[in-house]
């Protein structure tokens, strides 16, 4: 991996930021996305991506619109989905979203697409669970198809079929591009390669090394279906300010509330402090100063052969000052900072 092929990105849930004045509210906090999305563009970021969830404090639920917003307050920063719920979208409107955000963005789309780790746009949008699977490969399989061929035949389980359909506006020759986002399934790995799809790795918890498996049968089964190699991402959360001490104090208060909420609402671990300071130590969390976390981003480029990072940089309450600054310094000082790490020998990373 060479500095030049290395892009850096941030993904955003659209959670609720604060201000002097408290909590924004939602209509606040979605203008406010669109702002850092001009800000990460301003500093040199290469990608800015939206989640897309259904609870409260989160306000990414109308990802095409909201990226479409940011694409006429933007000019070059790619945009993109982190991740979209393909299990329960149509294909076909889906198709068209992102066909018109990539024409408004004048070819800057992309897209993730996910089986989704939170599932309240199943009952939502009246989706059996029991289909999770089922669902996503249909799915999965009709966009690609969408994308990849001008006229479609297509028949399947959840929607009505399709003949000689062409969707218009068209996206550009072959779709825009379109990623598999993997939790830690190496099915969803090998689904990836089969479709000849970059891989998005979720890595949220525990050191990601342990996805270097992962990497390397995506690889190998890429080359068993005759493809070539492609890209791999990963997405981590992480804060980056001034000094360490400075991050690992602010993270920690915004951060230990929501993952003890979720380890009521789904058995996650309880986030003690020790382990909290391991994950910063040595595994998902990407909490520091731009020093720190440019050489754990570079350590993790060279093991995982990352082509991109992409760092989820808001959390529950998060004062929108600290988003601000953690923009600011990924886009001006972390950057640089790894892309010249990245032209050392790995022993020096």
């Amino acid at each position: 991996m060479t500095a030049q092929a290395f892009e850096l990105g941030l993904n955003s849930f659209g959670e609720v930021a604060t201000d002097a004045d408290g909590p924004l509210a939602d209509a606040e906090t979605v203008r406010l996305l669109v702002e850092e999305a001009k800000l990460a563009e301003a500093v040199g970021l290469d990608v800015f991506s939206v989640g897309e969830h259904y609870r409260r404090g989160h306000n990414d639920s109308a990802t095409s619109v909201l990226l479409a917003a940011i694409a006429t307050a933007t000019q070059s920063i790619r945009l993109g989905t982190s991740v979209t719920v393909l299990s329960t979208n149509d294909p076909v409107r889906l198709y068209h979203e992102f066909s018109t955000l990539d024409a408004v963005s004048d070819g800057r789309a992309q897209i993730v697409l996910g089986r989704a780790s939170a599932t309240e746009s199943f009952p939502l949008f009246g989706y059996d669970l029991a289909d999770y699977d089922e669902l996503f490969e249909e799915k999965l399989d009709l966009f690609m198809r969408l994308q990849r061929e001008e006229t479609v035949t297509w028949s399947g389980k959840f929607r009505p079929p399709l003949t000689e359909q062409q969707l218009h506006p068209r996206m550009r020759p072959g779709g825009i591009p379109t990623w598999i986002g993997v939790g830690g399934s190496p099915n969803s790995v090998l689904r990836a390669a089969r479709y000849d799809l970059p891989l998005m790795m979720a890595i949220i918890g525990g050191r990601p090394q342990r996805f270097a498996g992962h990497v390397e049968l995506y690889h190998r089964a890429l080359e068993q279906f005759g493809h070539t190699r492609q890209p791999v991402a990963q997405h981590s959360l992480g804060l980056v300010a001034d000094t360490d001490e400075e991050a690992l104090e602010t993270w920690w208060t915004y951060w230990q509330p929501v993952v003890t909420q979720l380890a009521q609402e789904r058995g996650f671990y309880k986030p003690t402090r020790e382990r909290y300071l391991r994950e910063v130590e040595e595994g998902a969390l990407f909490v520091g100063s731009p020093d720190t976390v440019a050489r754990k981003i570079a350590t993790m480029t060279r093991d995982l052969h990352l082509s991109r990072f992409d760092l989820k940089y808001d959390v529950m309450n998060l004062p929108r000052d600290t988003r601000a600054r953690t923009i600011e310094l990924l886009g001006g000082e972390v950057a640089p900072r790894v892309k010249h790490l990245l032209t050392k020998e790995p022993s020096h990373v």
